[in-house]
């Protein structure tokens, strides 16, 4: 598989983990947003601060820009899933990123009211890796993947890796694993994946957004685990695709539910969010889809307020500037997801998720024009 490069603009963006648009603070005027659908832009002045998932960064880079002149700014940090739900719960942002669903702990924490969740994005999670001699797509299913993280595989040459790959000349390069030091979203996705395919896994390092890992060197973010990659022939780390194909990687093809190798792709990634169950929390999963032309380690997007953020202590401005922000990614964001390589959400969510955004209020009066 051939590795693409992204538009310079977006290189540029990718690795930010201080993420603003520029625009207006707030004040005390404010109009607020239309009842829903891509049309919903609000002549509001507000200024949100979020935290969280590294994975959908370079979305919430990019739909800031968007959105700086329709009078809102957003202001995001890239720190992690994880990090990003607890500033959540404590109050010290106005919405959080996340690429798991909430957990009913998480739910817990988050005490000053009833928090939504909006999955709006799907972006594959590449096993990406350098290997000098090797620049095309290797194949490698998820029992050798969890073999390599579990440092039972530590050379490119062993007998799991030549036995997929038989048309390849494998180096004897010792593997070099890449993780994430960070509480990632990814990390859990990815971790799942594994567990699935290995027992040895799933009842050791286990599926969460951070584990105790048994070998390999530890990075903060996407970006961190790219540049570590880059930096070190015969590694291998497992990066949002975004951040891939900005590094120009080369990334296995992997073995899906189904028995097929299949490349990350735009298609087989939004192949993965065909048919699966929506629950009323809108709490998907698309990790090891059924699908036969799915691949298999593709994460949602969650963004996440509360429901009604003027009862969580936020005023005015920002409730209505929050569900216009979360309209615009559902409807006219979706153009600029596909344009960063994520995929867009399938109808029969997108429609779930507008019932949803439909939904936020003020003081429990609803946000309508």
């Amino acid at each position: 598989m051939k590795s693409r490069i992204l538009p310079a603009a977006f290189a540029a963006a990718a690795l930010a983990t201080g993420l603003a648009a520029c625009g207006s603070s707030d004040d005390d005027s404010s109009t607020n947003s239309s009842a829903s659908g891509s049309d919903a832009q609000a002549a509001v002045t507000a200024t949100l601060n979020g935290a969280g998932s590294t994975f959908a960064a370079p979305i919430y880079q990019q739909v800031g820009s968007d959105l700086k002149g329709k009078g809102l700014t957003i202001n995001y940090q890239g720190v992690g899933s994880g990090a990003g739900v607890s500033q959540f719960a404590a109050g010290t942002v106005d919405f959080a990123g996340s690429d798991p669903a909430l957990t009913d702990d998480d739910t817990a924490s988050i005490k000053k009211g009833e928090p939504v969740q909006i999955p709006f994005a799907l972006g594959a999670i590449t096993a990406s890796y350098k290997l000098g001699g090797v620049d095309s797509g290797l194949k490698l299913d998820g029992s050798t993947l969890a073999n390599i993280y579990l440092g039972k595989i530590t050379s490119w040459d062993d007998a799991a890796i030549k036995g997929q790959n038989p048309d390849v000349q494998l180096p004897s390069t010792k593997i070099t694993v890449v993780h994430r030091s960070d509480s990632s979203g990814t990390t859990k996705g990815f971790t799942q994946f594994l567990a699935n395919y290995s027992p040895a896994w799933k009842s050791g390092p286990g599926v969460d957004k951070d584990i105790k890992w048994p070998t390999g060197t530890g990075a903060k973010g996407n970006d961190g685990v790219a540049a570590a990659v880059k930096q070190t022939d015969g590694a291998i780390g497992y990066v949002e695709q975004a951040y891939a194909l900005q590094n120009g990687f080369t990334f296995a093809d992997v073995k899906n539910k189904s028995g097929k190798y299949i490349a990350p792709t735009l298609e087989s990634t939004s192949a993965a969010a065909e048919g699966i169950e929506i629950p009323a929390d809108l709490g998907v999963s698309t990790i090891d889809a059924p699908g036969a032309s799915a691949y298999p380690i593709v994460s949602q997007t969650f963004a996440i307020a509360y429901k009604d953020a003027c009862k969580a202590g936020l005023d005015k401005n920002k409730a209505t500037g929050l569900k216009t922000f979360f309209n615009y990614l559902i409807n006219d964001g979706q153009d600029t997801i596909k344009k960063l390589s994520y995929a867009p959400i399938p109808d029969s969510l997108k429609t779930k998720d507008q019932a949803a955004v439909d939904a936020m209020q003020c003081n429990g009066a609803a946000i309508t024009s």
